[in-house]
């Protein structure tokens, strides 16, 4: 019998991958690479560091070559090395070798497409002046240092993703004057609204000037400089632009072969990452995924998933029964000092499904108070108004977040919900955490109003009442909701004949736990009280220019 053939177009995370997981699970296989760029596996994720300085050595991006992969896999390798078409009939590709000129079929058993995909860059005028670049592949790496290094002084960077903020934060480490133009009235589109004002107010503590709700149309060359025009008709001048819109997954190969596609353009595959020709399979950014907690199709170019999803399809070309679960998102970014998290859904997808959903605001410290360094973190949990089942997370803060984020995100993966958040049991110790982590604070916090405890309302919905500050005078004079009295809580007992007794009382505290407190003692005192979830903080991050008294 014949050893099985495999050919794999496409290197970096999930073509890697795949390589090097098929020929651990088959020494006889022959394996086959082919890499239509200059590298096969390159640390993408860490371009904008080494464009910063933070990460100094070139060579230190480039994780495989294809001699290493040679020596150590026994894969045949082949860079510059463009497929540029299938014919299933034959099970052949057609391949364009970039260095020759030349062109040659290659026939397979099993295919593996890991195609990923290209930066978005819409028809503006000026788009492609030699200035303006995008950040992808080693190549645009060397072409953006290679812009930054004489001495450039202003950038723009266009969109406020993870590329565009992870550039924004190293050229301002480069000393450059930088620009972020997002579209959107927010940037990190995935997080809710209110989680990235915390992320707005590092970009700007960070020295970046950020324009909302604006877009550029046109970039112009104005001698040495662009000049970057907004729809706002502000224009921006620049040594050089970042494009950072976003990326669409390169399958025009797969659909010129006849293969199924799904939602905005991504390779339709099944549980096993196989095509609808169950002799190819696609894998990474390519790819149409089940999104693990609404279980629609969706695209998530994550490099987590690209890993995973090509040692799937490596192991179900050899024979393995492995699945793909669908993925839940789960992705942080550090901007300044500040780091971002979420895995699972956000509010605004879960409101596209129409899936029900309460939420609740946490803003407790990543160790104890009283150990130095105790920091703030930003919490938002949202899970089912059925049974707790935990549906996802955003987090935002310093130290902690990616501990907390990840227990999360296992959570979301086991189905957990917010009564077993109550009682894991997570590592303690003074300059780690609390004896309450802040994952079980969420799950109490969850869980008080699952069982009735509390109502709580929302700082994008509080409805109608007397709205009480139970903070002490002092907080309450730096500022406070416009229209709210202020009864510190431990003076509310002996001073409730100040409140309504035939109206709602909205009370609030600054994190919600003393609001918690005193939304108990007034509901057992026979008043209706409700609670702000996550306090003033939560307020201020949806109505921050609206809350001060000064």
């Amino acid at each position: 019998m014949q050893p099985i053939k495999i050919v794999i177009i496409g290197g970096v995370a999930g073509g890697a991958t795949a390589a090097a997981r098929a020929r651990r699970l088959s020494e006889n296989a022959q394996i086959i690479v082919l890499e239509r760029g200059p590298y096969v596996s390159f640390a993408n994720c860490g371009l904008p560091f080494f464009i910063g300085g933070e990460i100094v050595e070139r060579d230190k991006l480039l994780l495989q070559t294809p001699e290493s992969l040679r020596a150590r896999h026994n894969l045949d390798v082949r860079i510059q090395s463009e497929v540029v078409r299938i014919d299933r009939a034959r099970k052949c590709v057609v391949v364009h070798d970039l260095s020759s000129d030349k062109t040659y079929e290659e026939s397979y058993d099993k295919l593996i497409l890991s195609t990923g995909a290209s930066p978005i860059k819409p028809p503006i005028s000026g788009i492609n002046l030699p200035n303006v670049f995008t950040l992808r592949t080693i190549p645009d790496t060397d072409a953006i240092k290679k812009a930054v290094d004489p001495g450039a002084k202003r950038a723009v960077v266009v969109g406020g993703g993870f590329i565009g903020l992870e550039m924004a934060e190293n050229l301002r480490k480069r000393n450059l004057s930088v620009e972020l133009v997002e579209m959107l009235d927010q940037v990190m589109p995935p997080l809710d609204r209110e989680m990235a004002s915390a992320v707005h107010h590092a970009l700007r503590q960070g020295g970046v000037g950020l324009h909302l709700s604006d877009a550029v149309t046109a970039f112009e060359q104005n001698g040495k400089k662009i000049a970057v025009t907004l729809k706002s008709g502000a224009r921006l001048p620049a040594d050089l632009v970042i494009l950072s819109i976003g990326v669409r997954p390169e399958s025009k190969l797969a659909g010129d072969a006849g293969l199924e596609l799904g939602i905005r353009g991504g390779v339709r595959v099944n549980k096993h990452m196989q095509t609808s020709d169950v002799d190819i399979y696609a894998v990474g950014d390519a790819t149409n995924v089940v999104d693990f907690v609404t279980q629609a199709e969706t695209l998530f170019p994550l490099a987590g998933p690209a890993n995973r999803q090509g040692r799937i399809a490596a192991d179900h070309a050899l024979g393995r029964s492995s699945t793909y679960r669908g993925t839940q998102g789960t992705s942080i970014v550090r901007v300044f000092d500040l780091v971002v998290a979420q895995t699972g859904a956000g509010e605004k997808t879960l409101r596209q499904q129409a899936i029900p959903y309460r939420k609740v605001y946490i803003h407790p410290a990543h160790h104890v108070g009283y150990y130095p360094g105790s920091a703030a973190m930003h919490l938002k949990l949202l899970f089912s108004p059925d049974n707790g089942t935990v549906l996802g997370a955003q987090i935002t803060g310093r130290e902690g977040v990616d501990k907390r984020i990840d227990v999360l995100a296992v959570a979301i993966q086991a189905r957990m919900t917010t009564y077993d958040l109550e009682e894991m049991e997570l590592a303690y110790a003074p300059p780690f955490g609390a004896a309450k982590d802040p994952v079980n604070m969420a799950g109490f916090v969850a869980c008080n109003t699952l069982r009735g405890d509390v109502v709580n309302v929302h700082a994008d919905d509080l409805g109608t009442g007397c709205l009480l500050d139970v903070r002490t005078k002092a907080e309450f004079e730096r500022g406070t909701i416009p229209g709210a009295k202020n009864i510190p809580v431990d003076e509310l007992r002996n001073r409730r004949e100040e409140l309504p007794t035939d109206g709602r009382v909205v009370v609030f505290c600054q994190a919600g736990l003393r609001g918690y407190v005193a939304a108990r003692m007034l509901a057992q005192l026979g008043l209706e009280a409700v609670n702000l979830s996550g306090g003033y903080l939560t307020y201020r991050a949806f109505h921050p220019e609206s809350s001060r008294n000064d």
